[in-house]
């Protein structure tokens, strides 16, 4: 049972002294829910306070953003592939055949009091939350802050970041416009390749031959419940999972396996946070009111006897459209049948095979570095785990070849330049810029590990020189004063598991594992 609490507290002399308004507040909250019972220890929980580790907030109030805007989108928006004639606002398009999806799409923007302000504000908010999960994600790999026990959290994050594909593409194909509509044509391709079932998958996916009359409706369905759903189910996991395992945080002086040291979460980290959320809600708003963004009416109506020119996807699925465009036109017949490598490789093949390494990594990361049976609750710096850090840098030098190439059209045309040669650049990139990007991410690493450790002991120059009495001349030193978060401090003694400068791997004295302490 809780203990009664007096509403003064008595000093040594026997009175009381007079409560604050908030703590007889606190106190009459308190009476009537178990806020302090329940709720003292979250309220009281460090969180590290480094710029990085809000990157996943940034994601979580894009988040946010969305479903409202979604919520007040949804209230107008039609999503029926029905033919209409349009007689809204939009002139130039006025008495042209359209569906019900292309002209409520033109209604919310031109006839709805703030409708395209919204309407852009939930595109940017959609581009920024892929991007803000795939930055957060690339913190996460590169501190190792997936490693035991959050194994788990990294898995459900992959997983977000996949659901978070596969809501904005749904979500760019509900307008029902060229642009879009072209998307759609490209994705029924893809599922065409697939050998054996793709007739099969199509004819499900679109309810019949393409386009067919099912394909927006379902997309709807997807975008508005299904996805969000899981979504926030695996958000709200997520935020659970960060809070038990408590949160990692750069290595420094009193900071170690069996504590965390930062703001508590009330008020401190409540009132950062919250200040990061009025930041997002403002920034998307200003690039809703001056950016523009997916003008449909540009575009026009899909037709699927019609193709944009210059086409190009939101950035998030554009490494799709560059590898289908990099691949040669591959094609096997086989009894009677022909196999679309050029379209199955790069389409489905690479993208199972990108996210199985993801899933995947964790685990052999820490088999290979026998970390398995070890608690890691301090981050490592990228310079400290080189072969990490270049298979990253790999990753992304990778990735980026891949979006350039989906626009090699645009590039070729505004540089005067050959496709052709330029498509051949790319696939030579491909495969040639990672390893590059990974041996001399590594050597950097390791040239950085000597730089720190030369600097501490030695000390930095102060840019005095002096002679001395036999004539030479030697620099002055002074000693390190300034450390950034996770930098190592004189004496150079590794503390526990703290990796060694030429492995990236512990030292084998320091493989106990840790408690956890929560």
């Amino acid at each position: 049972m809780r203990a009664a609490r007096p509403d003064r507290d008595e000093g040594a002399s026997g009175t009381e002294s007079p409560r604050s308004p908030g703590e007889r507040f606190a106190d009459a909250v308190d009476a009537r829910l178990p806020t302090t019972d329940g709720g003292g220890r979250l309220l009281r929980k460090a969180f590290p306070d480094h710029w990085s580790f809000l990157l996943g907030e940034l994601a979580l109030y894009n988040l946010l953003v969305l479903v409202l805007t979604g919520v007040w989108l949804t209230l107008f928006f039609k999503p029926e592939m029905r033919e209409v004639t349009y007689g809204g606002g939009y002139v130039p398009l006025r008495g042209v055949r359209v569906s019900e999806a292309f002209d409520s799409t033109l209604h919310i923007s031109f006839d709805i009091r703030g409708g395209l302000l919204v309407r852009q504000m939930h595109h940017w908010a959609a581009l920024v939350f892929v991007g803000a999960i795939g930055v957060h994600l690339l913190r996460i790999f590169f501190t190792g802050a997936f490693r035991r026990p959050r194994e788990v959290n990294w898995l459900i994050g992959v997983t977000l970041f996949t659901l978070a594909l596969a809501e904005g593409f749904a979500g760019y194909s509900l307008p029902d416009d060229l642009l879009s509509g072209t998307g759609l044509r490209i994705a029924q391709g893809i599922m065409l390749s697939i050998p054996v079932v793709g007739t099969y998958v199509s004819m499900f996916a679109f309810g019949g031959e393409f386009p067919g009359h099912d394909m927006i409706s379902r997309l709807y369905g997807l975008h508005i419940l299904v996805l969000p759903g899981a979504l926030i189910a695996l958000v709200t996991v997520h935020l659970i999972l960060v809070v038990y395992l408590k949160h990692t945080q750069w290595r420094g002086p009193g900071k170690t396996n069996r504590n965390a040291v930062g703001k508590p979460f009330f008020p401190q980290f409540i009132a950062s946070s919250g200040g990061l959320s009025l930041m997002v809600f403002g920034v998307l708003a200003l690039l809703g009111g001056i950016a523009q963004i997916n003008p449909v009416w540009v575009y026009g109506p899909y037709r699927p006897d019609q193709v944009s020119t210059g086409s190009q996807p939101d950035w998030y699925v554009g490494f799709l459209e560059g590898a289908l465009r990099l691949v040669p036109p591959w094609e096997t017949n086989i009894a009677g049948h022909t196999i679309m490598w050029n379209v199955l490789l790069p389409a489905v093949v690479l993208p199972l095979l990108l996210f199985l390494v993801l899933y995947l990594y964790p685990f052999v990361e820490q088999r290979v570095t026998g970390e398995w049976d070890q608690e890691q609750h301090l981050c490592d710096r990228p310079r400290e785990r080189p072969v990490r850090t270049g298979l990253g840098v790999a990753g992304i030098i990778f990735f980026g070849v891949l979006l350039l190439a989906g626009g090699n059209d645009v590039v070729a045309q505004t540089f005067r330049i050959s496709v052709n040669a330029l498509t051949w650049i790319l696939r030579i990139a491909l495969v040639v810029a990672p390893v590059v990007a990974f041996v001399v991410t590594r050597w950097l690493c390791h040239a950085l590990l000597r730089t720190e450790q030369e600097a501490l002991e030695e000390g930095q120059e102060t840019g005095e020189v002096r002679q001395s009495v036999t004539g030479g001349y030697e620099s002055e030193h002074r000693p390190v004063e300034t450390f950034r978060p996770g930098a190592p401090r004189a004496p150079l003694s590794p503390p526990d598991g703290h990796p060694g400068p030429r492995t990236g791997t512990p030292s084998p004295e320091h493989r106990e594992p840790a408690p956890r302490t929560r």
